[in-house]
This record gives C-alpha cells, structure tokens and sequence, in this order.
C-alpha cells in the first residue's frame, strides 16, 4: 500500500484563525491569496511530500485554472487538482483546457469535478437545473470528455443537456487527467460509479465512511469499474495531544459567534446532502464536538464542505489515517490553518511515520545513489 497526501490552496486567503464561509457564502482571510503566498503553500507541499494541490471552485475564491496555470513554473513535480463545475463551461473547451494544461505542465494535472449544491450561487453564475438535473448534465458532461480524450474520430453527442456536434481534439492529453469526483447524494453515485478514477468523501466517522464506500464500490461493480477513494479533511498534528487540542481549543475561541449564525443559516438553505451530513455532526453547538477519536468538527461551525479534523498527536493522527486506509482510502486531501505553517506539522511529523509503517514514499524525493557509486558509467563498461 502506499497513499497519495495532498495538500489545500486557499484562493480566498489564509489566517491562523478559522476562516468563516465557502460554498455560496463570502470568506476571505487575513493573509491575501496572493500568487506569492501561494506560491509558498505549494513549495512547502512539495518539499514535505504532497503529490498535488487541491484548488476550489466557486464565487467565494479565485479562479481555479487560471491560478494553477500561474503556479506551473513556480513548482518542479507538484501537480494540481483543479476543481470546476461542468455546467458553466462546454465540454469540448473542458477537454481542450485539460489537455492543454497537461501538456505545458508535463502531466501535473487532476481534475476535480463539482456538481454543485448551492442554488443561489449556481444561479449567480447562469445555472437554473435543479439537483437531479446537474448531476443528469454532469454525466453527460463526462462521457463527452472521455470520448474527446481517447478518440480519433469526431464525437457527436444528443443528450438531455448536454448536445456537441462532431468535436475531435486537435492535441489529446498525455496521460489523460485522472477525475475525481465527490457527492453524497442517490443520484451522484451512478455517475461516480461509471465515470469517476477517485471517489471523494468528506471526514465522518469509521463507519459513516465505510457505508458510503461499500455504496460506490457496488455501483462501480455493476459497470465492471474498481475506483480510488481519496478523504477530504482538515488536520492539526502536534508533538504531543496536549497541544494539538490546545490549538483545536484556540482556533475555536477565536471563532465570532455572529459567524457562526451567519454561515449556518447560509448552509442550511444547501441542497447538498454531504453538506447536509457535516451540519449534522455538530448541530451548531460547541459542547461535542470530537465526534470520533481524535476527530474535531469544529471546522464546519463556520466554513462550508469539508468540516472536520484529525487533531492529535502525530502518532495519533497517523494511526486514524491508518484506519481510514484499511476502509479503502487511498488518497487524503488535506488542509489546516494556516496552510503555510500546518503543511510543515503535518509532513516532518506524520510522513515520517506513515513512511516508516511503509504505507507512504516522497513523490518527490530524488533517490541518492549508495555511497561508492559512480556517477555515470562508461558505454565501454
């Protein structure tokens, strides 16, 4: 076994404190999401081991593609996962973006696929679907790209939503983007079945997790498909337990009560169901909020999608990492405030131990040769 570990851009901004909002509601942070800052995230991500950077999608952040597409030559190996909705751009330009970004990159790219679940945002941007609707157009969406990613014949396409008219790519992607792809809802799990590499999940307890794989796993079978499943969670890992929930306790008193009745109530108007299952996990109220061992949801009292965080000691962390693991994740994307600092927690204290348990390896880390051998050797040898 070895895990993938990925790491966050907060293209609204950053602070030692909880940002509030995300998913339909405003946020920003102290720390400006300048392409300086962010570039320190991803040369730390890099250095500590992360294989990618995921960035968000929506009018609360910057825009995901044009941001990575800046950070490229900042980075060596680091590769980015670019989140986008597919039902504010067309499927041709999708996969031409995909496979020009591949190509100038040398394959560091990853997409993200977001349905969406907010109605007044994905109204704001022009798109009036319902729920079922978008998830119907998202699979249309990605059975085009597919095609357009692999064929050397035009592609026509006359679905519900979703209506192309021989498109062939000039350039294909090499290697093709892997997708990943999250939705807790009945009808996002057909289409992750049928087209996603990796399904996302947000952090909730051992058996809440598991249920839900057990779901797509079947779904996936069905159609002759085995996907990845990658967990989506925040972390904050110390030396010692002590001042791991020392800090979980700071970040919470730092938290604006008005924030807290603000974000709820733009959430609770979400027509996500994963969203719907973070809200639960707290219900608004700061008394219980370590769900599970060493898992926090005190995140999602003010920030929406991923709500939750492994906070412990290293050793603690690494071993509830472990156990999602042995469920079936292989991919953790993770994030902790601020992102700059926390990716230093995080990769010199859990790497090294999940390395020594052999479940993970750098991505990045160059080979050094044994002592004693050369260089190169001659075409005579």
């Amino acid at each position: 076994m070895s895990l993938s570990f990925h790491w966050f851009l907060p293209t609204y901004g950053d602070s030692r404190g909880l940002i509030a909002g995300g998913h339909g509601t405003a946020m920003s942070g102290d720390r400006p999401a300048s392409l300086r800052y962010l570039n320190q995230i991803g040369a730390a991500a890099e250095d500590n081991g992360f294989e990618a950077v995921l960035t968000p999608t929506g009018a609360w952040c910057e825009d995901a593609w044009l941001t990575t597409a800046m950070l490229v030559d900042t980075t060596e190996t680091l590769k980015f996962l670019v989140a986008f909705r597919p039902g504010l751009i067309s499927p041709t330009l999708a996969a031409q973006m995909a496979g020009t970004f591949q190509r100038h990159s040398r394959g560091r790219l990853l997409l993200n696929v977001v349905t969406g679940g907010e109605p007044l945002e994905q109204q704001a941007y022009g798109d009036f679907l319902d729920k079922t609707q978008r998830y119907a157009r998202t699979g249309e969406f990605l059975d085009v790209v597919r095609q357009l990613w692999t064929s050397t014949e035009p592609v026509s396409f006359d679905g519900e939503h979703i209506q192309v008219r021989e498109a062939l790519l000039n350039n294909r992607p090499d290697p093709v983007p892997p997708i990943f792809f999250g939705g807790s809802s009945e009808p996002a799990g057909p289409v992750a079945a049928q087209y996603a590499d990796t399904y996302l999940t947000w952090g909730e307890p051992l058996f809440a997790v598991n249920r839900k794989l057990d779901w797509i796993r079947g779904l996936a079978g069905e159609r002759g498909r085995k996907l990845d499943f990658g967990l989506r969670i925040h972390v904050i890992s110390r030396d010692t337990s002590e001042e791991a929930w020392a800090e979980a306790d700071r970040l919470l008193a730092g938290i604006d009560p008005a924030d807290v009745e603000r974000v709820q109530a733009g959430l609770a108007r979400s027509e996500s169901e994963g969203q719907r299952r973070m809200l639960e996990l707290h219900g608004g109220r700061t008394d219980r909020l370590e769900i599970a061992p060493n898992l926090w949801a005190g995140v999602g009292l003010v920030r929406g999608g991923a709500g939750t965080a492994l906070v412990g000691s290293h050793a603690e962390v690494a071993e509830r990492i472990t156990e999602y693991a042995r469920l079936g994740i292989d991919h953790f994307i993770l994030s902790g405030y601020p992102h700059l600092e926390e990716a230093y927690w995080f990769g010199e204290g859990v790497l090294p131990i999940l390395e020594r348990k052999g479940l993970w390896r750098h991505p990045h880390r160059r080979e050094l040769a044994p002592a004693g051998t050369p260089f190169a050797a001659s075409a005579s040898s």
